[in-house]
């Protein structure tokens, strides 16, 4: 927590616990068998030093915030087909701070298709852009406080499609609102201007997902994980444009990195 100074992770205590006959961890046995606990600091500092553990960080939301090797930095368009699931938030496409286009080719069968063609996040924060009886869908979930959402009021005929959601956000400056339109073959079909965006992160227990949603979703009232796509997604490609900081975000993110590490 902000504001709250955390201890020194060299100075926590240690437990030791026998799961096998206390799986919830309620008898510490750290008095009782001393030399079980220093045998298994032992392998717990050859594995930290195996996989560079050390120095042990708690900063806890900076951490969360920190920058760090990437996958996916300096990537301006990423380009997915099928079904992908899983996906972490280091490897997968940011829209937080910027603007983005989602375009996704897909194939509708006799009968109609519905589910998930792209989701990030879940039920505390994120979006998602899915079909639901046929009509194209896209979802902002700020923060489990307000959800914004565009529909096409017709459902899509069987055969080739393509579903676009375009955001322009109002930037620069942290958790702008913008405007986003969603096309079906080229003709818009919805749009609508929301005040504000998430600023920092989406939640990050949550992934990124392409034709299924795993964990949790953006949306109970529309529908229900793992929300599998019905029809073929040939080709989803995701443009982020570029983030859209002041100095004076730039000095907000800082500072709540400085301020979380004291």
């Amino acid at each position: 927590m902000l504001g709250v100074k955390l201890p020194d992770p060299t100075q926590y205590k240690w437990e030791l616990y026998n799961l096998s006959d206390d799986y919830t961890q309620n008898n510490n046995l750290v008095a009782k068998y001393p030399d079980k606990l220093k045998e298994m600091q032992k392998l717990f500092d050859a594995e930290a030093r195996k996989y560079n553990v050390f120095p042990f960080d708690n900063r806890a939301f900076a951490r969360a915030l920190a920058p760090r090797p990437s996958a996916t930095a300096g990537v301006s368009v990423f380009t997915y087909s099928g079904e992908i699931s899983g996906i972490p938030p280091g490897g997968s496409p940011s829209i937080l701070g910027r603007s983005f286009t989602i375009t996704a080719d897909i194939d509708v069968p006799q009968g109609g298709a519905e589910g998930m063609l792209v989701t990030d996040g879940g039920r505390f924060g994120g979006y998602g852009l899915y079909l639901l009886n046929s009509k194209p869908v896209f979802t902002y979930n700020l923060l489990d406080l307000e959800r914004f959402r565009w529909e096409a009021q017709a459902a899509l005929a069987p055969g080739k499609h393509t579903v676009v959601f375009d955001f322009t956000y109002d930037g620069p400056g942290l958790g702008k609102g913008g405007t986003g339109v969603l096309k079906v073959d080229g003709a818009e079909v919805a749009k609508q201007s929301i005040p504000r965006t998430i600023p920092f992160l989406l939640t990050f227990d949550e992934t990124f997902d392409v034709g299924v949603d795993t964990r949790t979703g953006v949306n109970d009232a529309d529908y229900q994980v793992p929300f599998r796509f019905t029809g073929v997604i040939n080709k989803l490609t995701v443009k982020p444009g570029p983030e859209q900081f002041t100095e004076d975000d730039q000095k907000v993110i800082r500072h709540v990195l400085n301020g979380a590490r004291d």
